[in-house]
């Protein structure tokens, strides 16, 4: 017998329903992933199955004793208490005795009197006597891997950790059905990973909505797609339900354009002169009139958002240039002797367990802040946009085109003047939620206006602060394109580990103490150069790193020969640059490989040349530049 069963169930907030008799069920021990856009009626979805709403109409069947717990995209205002007091709260009837437990053992790390013992030992036979103990020790172990303190006043966290603490609580009851409306939105990538092996084998059966496109590929045996107010069942994996979705499409694309034929033929016999009316076949016109009410009751596919980046003029070659960067808060040490460049044109992921200093780096990079010690000087002609978490630059009493004209009814997008309505349509904005206030607004909603606001101002570098939140997708896919064309800068902070992998240069990773490490490519390139995956090239880079640690006893100014050198390098390294762009450009035409194979193979040599020769040139550019530095600041 199945878990859960929906028997034609609809819902409507007025409109076209949410949810138009859709029948569905979840089997013990699937894990399955329900998709589909922004807005399509996924959290509704969740909040029926797990009993908080009744439909407008149909069935919903649930195994009897069905053990069922949510975590929802919103974290509940009304909770007090510590940590662990709310975590507990998920374990139902025992939540008091291990509140009680907890409370008691905290006490007794202060003060270790005879009363506080009688009282831990009445509370630990209570709990045994439950059979709690198991209970107990697996809301430590969620604690822990979590990073949560059970001692913190819930009230006093920030937002993402409270949304930590309800993963937790939703974690802590050992449900039979798991209900996850985007997990990994606030947890940094080890989280995330835990998260994964967790779900993996835990033994509940799991119904979750992500963004995440790694965990779905992990996780999901079953993909249920929610569109247009219906529900459609694809077994297998994440890959398969692409394939087999994309051929669906085209099938209905061509049946649609073929009942669009035959619709406008007989409204052409319909509409003949009063000969024809008089022996035109009755059944017929029954037929037309069927055939116009599956017309009207057709739901169009929702359309794809059509974003695009208002450029600004180049920067310069050099976006920004750290020299020995530290900077703490208090005795805590947030950076750590960083140094690093980053030119014109850089993609680079920013990654690291939450609160190591990601948003501080990327406020460092931007001038906003200045390091204790160390040096940050930043590029000419910078014209950067900010995506912030938080996205304190929208205005929640505000209307969605207020937020995003200012009083104007028009946005300019690169040279081209917009009315804001169609600007707004294009990030799937209807004309009357363009005129709703933001507050109203879905998560991903105010991701998309964020997105909206920001791509309208030019730009030629793009601060992202995880941007990929709440966001669908079909969404995420169109952004990291968008990111790859991009001819700016992108400083971009995500546990996206897809994100990274398709968008990111380079990666910096936050690896502990403050330090801050570059590595080359993204997210699956970093695991495979980590240190621990390294060991046996350790003695080699230690030796290399010794050799370049020598330098002169003090400051020096640069000879005659190495001043000429340094103005010459920076025309070298543009047309070494403009060689390999046109290479690629060449490339990137698939007669260039039909037409002259031998040609196809030399140019991938030489682009190999060149990838050297820019190294070495960026190295000894960045030698020489700090030595005049040295000397000039001495």
């Amino acid at each position: 017998m199945s878990l859960i069963t929906l028997q034609n169930v609809s819902l409507s907030f007025g409109g076209l329903p949410v949810l138009d008799r859709i029948s569905m069920q979840i089997e013990t021990g699937e894990r399955v992933c329900l998709v589909g856009r922004n807005g399509e009626g996924k959290s509704s979805l969740m909040r029926l199955i797990a009993g908080e709403q009744p439909p407008d109409s149909g069935r919903i069947i649930k195994q009897q004793g069905v053990k069922t717990a949510r975590l929802d995209q919103e974290v509940p205002t009304a909770l007090e208490g510590t940590v662990y007091g709310v975590v507990s709260g998920g374990a139902g009837k025992f939540m008091a005795l291990l509140d009680r437990h907890h409370k008691v053992s905290s006490k007794l790390a202060e003060d270790g009197s005879e009363r506080l013992l009688a009282e831990l030992a009445e509370v630990e036979h209570e709990m045994e006597t439950a059979g709690v103990w198991q209970v107990r020790q697996q809301i430590e172990t969620v604690l822990s891997r979590l990073q949560l303190d059970g001692d913190q006043k819930f009230s006093e966290l920030s937002g993402g950790t409270k949304r930590r603490v309800m993963l937790a609580r939703a974690l802590v009851c050992n449900p039979d059905l798991l209900l996850l409306d985007e997990p990994t939105n606030h947890l940094d990538i080890d989280s995330i990973t835990w998260l994964e092996e967790f779900l993996l084998t835990s033994s509940c059966t799991l119904l979750f909505v992500t963004h995440d496109r790694d965990l779905l590929r992990k996780l999901a045996t079953r993909i249920l797609d929610l569109e247009r107010g219906s529900i459609s069942s694809w077994p297998g994996n994440y890959d398969t339900y692409l394939q087999r979705k994309e051929e669906m499409l085209s099938a209905e694309s061509s049946q649609y354009a073929r009942f669009d034929k035959k619709l406008a033929k007989e409204e052409a016999w319909v509409r003949q002169g009063l000969k024809a009316r008089r022996t035109r076949n009755e059944g017929r016109v029954r037929a037309l009139l069927e055939m116009r009410r599956q017309y009207q009751a057709r739901r169009q596919q929702v359309g794809n958002v059509r974003m695009e980046i208002t450029e600004g003029g180049l920067s310069g070659k050099l976006v920004a240039v750290l020299k020995d960067v530290s900077l703490s808060f208090g005795d805590r040490k947030v950076i750590r002797n960083f140094s690093g460049t980053v030119m014109r044109g850089d993609r680079i992921g920013i990654i690291g367990p939450n609160g190591a200093g990601k948003t501080t780096l990327l406020r460092l990079l931007l001038g906003e802040l200045q390091p204790n010690t160390g040096r940050v000087r930043p590029g000419t002609n910078l014209q950067p946009v900010y995506f912030d978490q938080q996205r304190a630059q929208l205005s929640a009493a505000k209307t969605v085109i207020d937020n995003l004209g200012d009083g104007s009814d028009f946005v300019e997008i690169n040279g081209r003047k917009r009315h804001i309505i169609g600007y707004l349509r294009d990030f799937l904005f209807s004309a009357d939620r363009a005129r709703s206030p933001v507050s109203i607004l879905s998560g991903g909603e105010r991701n998309r206006l964020l997105l909206a606001k920001l791509f309208a101002r030019p730009s030629n570098v793009l601060v992202l602060d995880e941007p990929t939140n709440d966001l669908d997708i079909e969404t995420l896919e169109l952004l990291e394109d968008l990111l790859i064309e991009y001819s700016g800068t992108v400083l971009v902070v995500s546990h996206d580990r897809a994100f990274l992998n398709n968008v990111v240069t380079s990666t910096l990773v936050f690896e502990g103490e403050g330090r801050v490490r570059e590595y080359a490519g993204g997210y699956d390139d970093w695991l495979r150069q980590r240190p621990e995956q390294q060991e046996k090239t350790a003695p080699v880079r230690k030796e290399r790193r010794e050799r370049l640690k020598v330098k002169p006893a003090g400051p020096r100014k640069l000879t005659f020969k190495e001043t000429r050198e340094l103005e010459e390098l920076s025309g070298r390294i543009e047309t070494l640059e403009n060689e390999q762009k046109l290479l690629y450009e060449a490339m990137a035409d698939e007669s260039y490989y039909r037409d002259d194979g031998k040609a196809a193979a030399q140019a991938g040599t030489r682009l190999n040349e060149l990838a050297q020769l820019l190294e070495e040139a960026y190295g000894r550019w960045e030698e020489l530049e700090s030595i005049r530095e040295e000397f000039e600041n001495k």
